[in-house]
């Protein structure tokens, strides 16, 4: 039911198109990190809900815990949210990184920018919490200039840190998000 009705909405009424790897099903991949770009609106987070209600997969991801209040917190962890306190120095690789260890089947969903704002570099974090628990990374873009998404194969982290981010930095280059100014060009 959900599948289907995330299906209708993105595909027949936003007319939107998902390519590449779209077996990210339960039984393909169990453990990943996921990263979503260019994100520059709010409108990212429903579209991402969308892309991974119309596949079929379900993901966690990381919201600022101010959002977490009475009846937004409900409904942000029905979807998968977990909060997280910006402001610490409590290390967050580490804490994410460990809930791969504990759980048989975990995906978490980030934005590699960590702001709908401009950016000129993606941030770190995804690949520090891939690399620390040795999970792959798949990529998702969120194209709304040609109303689609192009879904990449599982990453696995080098080492090389820069060759690593010319390529999922290139993967994203040229990809129009909603506010087109923001959008992440390499």
């Amino acid at each position: 039911m959900k599948k289907n009705l995330s299906r209708l909405i993105l595909f027949r009424l936003f007319g939107w198109e998902i390519k590449g790897n779209k077996d990210l099903s339960k039984n393909s991949v169990n453990k990943v990190v996921i990263i979503s770009a260019p994100h520059t609106h709010w409108y990212d987070f429903f579209l991402g809900l969308l892309i991974k209600g119309s596949i079929g997969f379900d993901s966690y991801f990381l919201a600022k815990k101010e959002l977490f209040f009475f009846p937004v917190a409900s409904i942000l962890k029905f979807f998968g949210g977990i909060p997280v306190n910006r402001s610490s120095k409590s290390n967050l690789v580490q804490m994410i990184a460990g809930l791969f260890k504990v759980n048989n089947e975990f995906r978490i969903s980030l934005s590699p920018e960590g702001t709908r704002s401009k950016v000129d570099k993606f941030k770190t974090g995804f690949y520090y919490i891939a690399k620390t628990a040795k999970v792959p990374i798949i990529m998702i873009t969120m194209d709304y200039k040609n109303r689609s998404s192009l879904i990449s194969e599982p990453f696995f982290t080098t080492g090389d840190i820069a060759k690593d981010f010319n390529y999922i930095e290139g993967f994203f280059d040229g990809v129009v998000g909603k506010i087109e100014e923001y959008s992440f060009n390499k």
